[in-house]
This record gives C-alpha cells, sequence and structure tokens, in this order.
C-alpha cells in the first residue's frame, strides 16, 4: 500500500497511527516533495470513484489564495487533472492506494471497511 501524504498535516499524521497501530504496512510518500503526476491522479481517481472535487485540498491556504472554489465549476476535468498535478498542497491528504481501492482523506469507518 501507499500512503500519500503532508509530513505537518495532523489528518495524515492520524491516518498514520492508525495504521501503525493495526500493524498495516505502507510505503510512505511525502506529497510536497514527490507530488502525485497527472496520470496517476487520473487513475486513482477513477479507482476511489469519488467526485474529482473531492481531491481537492479546499481548507488549504493555496485553493484559498487561488480562490479555487469559484473557479472550478467552470474547469474540465482535464483542467482540474492539471491544476492537482502542480503542486501537492492543493491534493486532499492523506490518500491510501492499495492494489484495488483508493482513499482520500481519513475517515476512520471508511478505512476500517478497506482494512
Amino acid at each position: 500500500m501507499l500512503l500519500v501524504c503532508y509530513p505537518r498535516c495532523s489528518t495524515c499524521k492520524k491516518a498514520q497511527k492508525w495504521l501503525d497501530d493495526k500493524g498495516i504496512t505502507y510505503d510512505y510518500r511525502d506529497i510536497k516533495l514527490d507530488n502525485p503526476t497527472r496520470e496517476e491522479l487520473v487513475k486513482w481517481h477513477e479507482q476511489s470513484g469519488l467526485p474529482l472535487k473531492r481531491f481537492f485540498n479546499t481548507s488549504g491556504m493555496l485553493y484559498r489564495e487561488m480562490k479555487l472554489s469559484e473557479k472550478l465549476p467552470g474547469m474540465t476535468e482535464d483542467e482540474m487533472f492539471d491544476l492537482l498535478a502542480t503542486d501537492g498542497l492543493l491534493v486532499k491528504r492523506p490518500i491510501a492506494v492499495t492494489g484495488d481501492s483508493v482513499l482520500v482523506g481519513f475517515k476512520e469507518k471508511e478505512w476500517e471497511e478497506i482494512f
């Protein structure tokens, strides 16, 4: 399993602790140092079954600075994927990528169903 996180994110730390407490192993990837590529984002979006908007870190400063709440409704999916691939801080985290599922954000109940 791949766990994509931002080290300073409290939600990511909760997810890591939850996985560690359950003895679940994972490969850790710093989203700021190694931003997901457009191709990865497209694949993860398809696997997740979630609306693309859920991949945006809507509570982040960069999201607010760029006024994305106003811009996203007028953007195509291609434009959204291109934008997400520019900066890891735009992407919602943590992202847990398993063989057959992708979880975006940490909601313990959702994670328990997968793990």
